[in-house]
C-alpha cells in the first residue's frame, strides 16, 4: 500500500469576530504544498449558520487542491436552519470516501440550534455496514468530541450517545476517530482506537495559550503517523499508531503535558 496523506482541519468559524482570514489562507497554502490525498473538514464552517458565512467558507475550501474533500457540519452550522445551506452548497451531511486501503465515514452529529450532539441509533446500522465491508484502515469523522478533552472546563457537549457509539465503532474495527468542537488538540487511546480532537485553524477563540493548528496523518500499510501543524509554524510528530497483530493495536507517542499544552510552563 502506498502512503496516503490525510489532513484534518476543523472549526473555521467564518463570520465570527474571532475569524482570522490570514490563518485560513495560510492553512490552504500549506495544504496545497503538502498535496494530501484526502482532506477531512469536521464542521463549524460558520459562526451562526447564515448563508453568507457558508459562501465565505466555501470560497476558501474550493481553493484546496485535493481530489477528495470530505466536509461535514458542526453545531454552529445547524443554527438558524443553516443545515439547508450546507446541503445546498456542500451536499449530503453524511459522507463516505474510499481510497485503496483506507475508508473514511463522516456523519453529522449536530442538532438544530443546540450545542449538544448525537449520532443516534437509527444510523448505527448504516455506519456498521460501511465499515464492516471495508478493508485496511478505517476512519470515522464527526464534529463533536467523543471523549472528554483535558483543559476545556466543565464537560457539556460530548455526544449524548457516546457509549453506544464507542461500542459500534469498536465492533466495526475502526482505527481512528477525527473530531473537533472544543478548539483544543488532544489524542486518546481507547482500546484499539485512537480518538483525536483537532483545534481550530482560523479562530482566535482559544483557551490559555493554545494556538490554531491542524492535524496531518500519514498512513502506510498498518501504520499511522500523527502530526500537528501550526499555520506559519512548525510541524511536530505527536505519535505513531501501529496495528501489529490481528485485533491488537499499539501506540507509540510522546505524551503531552497538559500544563505545557495550555502554555502554563
Amino acid at each position: 500500500m502506498k502512503k496516503i496523506t490525510l489532513a484534518h482541519i476543523t472549526d473555521i468559524h467564518a463570520g465570527s469576530p474571532f475569524f482570522i482570514t490570514n490563518l485560513m489562507t495560510r492553512t490552504i497554502e500549506e495544504l496545497n504544498e503538502i498535496k494530501p490525498d484526502v482532506v477531512a473538514i469536521t464542521g463549524d464552517l460558520t459562526n451562526m449558520g447564515f448563508r453568507q458565512e457558508f459562501t465565505t467558507a466555501k470560497a476558501f475550501i474550493d481553493k484546496i487542491d485535493c481530489p477528495n474533500v470530505l466536509v461535514i457540519p458542526g453545531n454552529h452550522d445547524s443554527r438558524n436552519v443553516g443545515y439547508v445551506h450546507f446541503e445546498d452548497l456542500f451536499g449530503p451531511r453524511h459522507r463516505v470516501v474510499r481510497l485503496k486501503g483506507v475508508t473514511i465515514v463522516g456523519l453529522d452529529s449536530s442538532e438544530p440550534d443546540l450545542d449538544i450532539g448525537r449520532i443516534g441509533r437509527e444510523r448505527y446500522g448504516w455506519l456498521s455496514e460501511h465499515f464492516k465491508r471495508a478493508k485496511g484502515i478505517k476512519i470515522f469523522a464527526m464534529h463533536h468530541h467523543l471523549l472528554p478533552v483535558p483543559g476545556t472546563g466543565r464537560e457539556r457537549n460530548i455526544v449524548y450517545d457516546a457509549g453506544d457509539l464507542l461500542e459500534v465503532l469498536l465492533d466495526s474495527g475502526v482505527d481512528l476517530v477525527l473530531t473537533g468542537h472544543k478548539h483544543v488538540p488532544w489524542f486518546w487511546r481507547f482500546e484499539t482506537m485512537i480518538i483525536t480532537t483537532a483545534a481550530t485553524i482560523s479562530s482566535l477563540k482559544l483557551r490559555g495559550f493554545i494556538k490554531p493548528s491542524y492535524h496531518i496523518f500519514e498512513i502506510e500499510d498498518n501504520k499511522i503517523s500523527i502530526f500537528k501543524k501550526f499555520p506559519f509554524g512548525e510541524r511536530t510528530l505527536e505519535g505513531i499508531f501501529e496495528k501489529q497483530e490481528k485485533d491488537k493495536c499499539y501506540l507509540r507517542w510522546t505524551k503531552k503535558d497538559l500544563r505545557q499544552l495550555m502554555g502554563l510552563k
